[in-house]
């Protein structure tokens, strides 16, 4: 923080006393974290729903075949409907996906930004730059995010 200008109370003071460029770099690493956690997530929702779709899909006609009860039958059918049904409404496969872009769009600026290449070269004050890419970043899926969630 800058000096005179005042804190929120949600700051620690541990943040408001920092330099602006640490602030910036626990920023990139903590939203790199973010979305590699919640990218590995969906990623992991997705093949488990899809496999117990796919389980249960192709267990359908060996169990018409060995004569299974009908509503044995018929519960299986109905779990393939909830799971397709729930990876609809949960978007684990879209979410994984643009999660990882994230994830990976922000490793590529602390890449440049260590190696003062790209748009860093030359550059006066590359940690405002930095900052301001790392917001930009997270600031468009934040927005993608929420204009999916009203659709």
């Amino acid at each position: 923080m800058e000096p005179g200008v005042p804190a929120t109370r949600s700051e620690p003071r541990e943040l408001r006393a920092a330099r602006p460029a640490d602030v910036t770099w626990e920023r990139l690493q903590d939203q790199m974290g973010w979305f590699d956690r919640k990218s590995g997530y969906g990623q992991r929702q997705f093949k488990r729903l899809k496999m117990a779709t796919l389980a249960l899909a192709a267990g359908l006609p060996v169990a018409v075949a060995a004569s299974a009860p009908h509503w044995a039958v018929a519960a299986m059918g109905a779990l393939v409907a909830v799971i397709e049904g729930a990876q609809q409404l949960f978007r684990f496969q879209e979410n994984w996906i643009n999660y990882r872009a994230v994830c990976e769009s922000l490793r590529r600026e602390q890449y440049l930004y260590l190696a003062r290449a790209g748009h860093y070269a030359g550059v006066e004050d590359a940690d405002i730059l930095l900052a301001e890419q790392v917001e930009k970043i997270t600031g468009q899926e934040n927005t993608l995010w929420a204009e999916r969630g009203m659709s």
